[in-house]
């Protein structure tokens, strides 16, 4: 039975850099280049080229290790990891082993039954990544093409200590992991493009057991549904093997999207497989105090702790705040447009509702994000000038702030200017009455909550443009009441 067994599931994310270029040569870092067009002698491992350390690599490892609370170490340095494959020129990967730059980390996460849980971050190491095997699909291939692109591009590999204990803890952390580096500004976290890779180490034992069972590693998941399910599939194979008296192999593994499962891809490699040494070419690297300081120093606000500020500040609901914060530019076009004079609720309902569904569409391309605060600001100060109505703003001008146009012009030209003339809705009043002898005599015999009822049928007849007050006070006077 699978509620007798415990899964235990350690995760090593692998972050590409935001920087220029690449770790160690000057070679641009941009994705969707044609093959092979952003390279050079360093990054193909040509006889004689030797490696620069890019400084800016640095400056981001030392900003993922603050925010998640690791010990920075004062002297690292660099390895050689070797192993054979098409897409690594060199024949060895240099890494980091021995001496990461940074250690004994953490991030929280609430476990499945809610609770604060403290999830261990081993180290955090620098290291180059490695090139692309592209397969032809035509009929008949049998040969595969490598793209050196990506070849020296720079990485973070996060390491955890083994604490997650579900597909869920999973994947909250690595999501946790994913926002703190986008908001940092060092990965853009795009896992379908390859920023972002997870590998998971998954083992299960039986409830109680201290003992850590036999692990395989599933290599380069890239959602953090296909991660939710790999883990899942793997956890309920492993249990079935040892239920049925086989055992567990060491072992890597690639998840199948299409089929859900994972197949095994070869033996788990263990750390003197890949025969690291120091690598003679770079010198070791010493990080002084001050250094780590300036770095501190710069740090922007995390998600966690805007997410606390946004709701001691502003008042702001869990749900709004969780969608605001889910990344810094949102967070910043909310903190504008409440900067412009728009209350910090109405800001959020706007922004949540007409704004930031926007981003990541195709359709999106070219709008200019940062006029929205703007747009959302003089629409408010037209609400509240009585130039239009709340019910008019919300459902016909406020979806138009990727237009350019201002809000007054776009109120103008499409004839919503708010009505507050008596004189211009005293027949509109007169004749809404006069059509409801029924409605008025009730309402004059006490029924009072059917003012509302002659409200709507003037506002009717305005396509919603007369000033609801207005129209409110003009009833009652009307009616005697």
């Amino acid at each position: 039975m699978a509620t007798q067994w415990e899964m235990v599931v350690g995760l090593e994310v692998h972050a590409q850099l935001l920087t220029r270029t690449k770790i160690f040569c000057g070679c641009s870092t941009a994705f969707g280049a044609p093959p092979n067009t952003h390279v050079c002698p360093v990054c193909t491992g040509l006889p004689g080229a030797l490696p620069v350390l890019n400084r800016q690599v640095v400056e981001y490892a030392l900003m993922a290790a603050l925010a998640t609370h690791c010990t920075v170490a004062r002297m690292s340095r660099f390895a050689r990891k070797n192993y054979f494959y098409p897409d690594l020129p060199k024949g060895y990967q240099i890494s980091q082993y021995e001496l990461p730059i940074t250690e004994r980390g953490y991030l929280d996460i609430t476990d499945d039954d809610g609770a604060p849980k403290r999830v261990g971050i081993t180290r955090i190491h620098m290291e180059e990544d490695a090139g692309k095997l592209l397969h032809p699909e035509h009929a008949g291939a049998d040969y595969s093409l490598v793209d050196l692109n990506r070849a020296c591009v720079p990485l973070l590999e996060i390491v955890s200590e083994p604490d997650l204990r579900s597909s869920r803890e999973a994947s909250q952390y690595a999501r946790k992991l994913r926002e703190i580096l986008v908001y940092l500004g060092i990965c853009d976290g795009n896992m379908n493009e390859g920023s972002l890779r997870v590998d998971a180490n998954v083992s299960v034992r039986r409830l109680g057991d201290p003992t850590l069972g036999t692990r395989a590693e599933i290599k380069n998941v890239n959602s953090f549904r296909f991660l939710e399910q790999a883990l899942e599939f793997e956890r309920d194979r492993q249990i079935e093997r040892i239920e049925d008296g086989g055992q567990i192999v060491q072992e890597t593994r690639l998840f199948d999207a299409e089929r859900g499962i994972t197949l095994s891809m070869r033996s788990k490699e263990e750390a003197h497989d890949y025969r690291y040494f120091p690598d003679p070419d770079l010198l070791p690297l010493v990080i002084e105090p001050e250094w780590v300081e300036r770095v501190r120093a710069a740090l922007p606000e995390l998600p966690d702790a805007k997410r606390a500020r946004f709701q001691r500040e502003y008042g702001l609901p869990d749900n709004d705040t969780e969608l605001l914060c889910q990344s810094r530019a949102d967070a910043d076009l909310f903190e504008e447009t409440v900067r412009l004079g728009v209350p910090a609720k109405t800001a959020a309902n706007w922004l949540i509702g007409s704004v930031l569904p926007e981003r990541g569409k195709e359709s999106s391309v070219g709008y200019a994000f940062d006029k929205a605060p703007q747009f959302i600001a003089d629409m408010h100060r037209l609400i509240e000038q009585g130039a239009i109505s709340a019910n008019l703003a919300k459902n016909e001008v406020i979806g138009l702030w990727s237009s350019g146009k201002t809000a007054e012009a776009i109120v103008a030209e499409k004839g919503l200017a708010q009505i507050s003339d008596t004189g211009a809705l005293k027949a509109i009043v007169d004749a809404a009455i006069a059509a409801h002898p029924k409605e008025a005599e009730a309402f004059r015999g006490g029924k009072t909550q059917l003012l509302g009822f002659f409200v709507g049928q003037v506002m009717k007849q305005t396509q919603g443009k007369a000033n609801p007050g207005v129209v409110n006070e003009m009833v009652r006077r009307k009616l005697g009441s």
